[in-house]
């Protein structure tokens, strides 16, 4: 039986959650560091337009295509605030913020691959 193409996807954004609460959890540690410019990596929609569905072949005739593989690079963010006088962009209460669409997106995606893990095993069990 072939994977499916959700729990694909869900393992992709799970590792763009992941990658994305390191880059907060490191302005947060660096709240405090003057001259320190918070980081954000690329918001998922974009990364989602970069990749493409793989199609498989099942025939020798058929066309082959891979999937791209995105990469997730943390990125300075430009201030939306007030820089500090330390020169430092973080502000905690906006990261905190992320931290909490982070956590949410996390359980929702879990939620979903749930749902769907039991869509496919009452399939089977008929």
């Amino acid at each position: 039986m072939d994977p499916v193409n959700l729990f694909d996807l869900a393992a992709q954004q799970a590792r763009w959650l992941s990658v994305r609460q390191n880059a907060i959890a490191g302005n947060v540690a660096n709240a405090n560091t003057p001259g320190y410019r918070t980081n954000d990596i690329e918001p998922f929609e974009k990364v989602l337009d970069r990749s493409r569905v793989a199609m498989a072949s099942t025939q020798t005739g058929h066309l082959t295509g891979g999937a791209t593989e995105a990469g997730y690079a943390i990125r300075p963010e430009d201030p939306k605030h007030a820089v500090l006088p330390s020169d430092n962009t973080v502000a905690v209460e906006e990261e905190l913020m992320k931290a909490g669409e982070v956590r949410r997106s996390f359980e929702l995606n879990t939620a979903i691959v749930k749902a769907f893990h039991r869509m496919i095993m009452l399939s089977t069990k008929a």
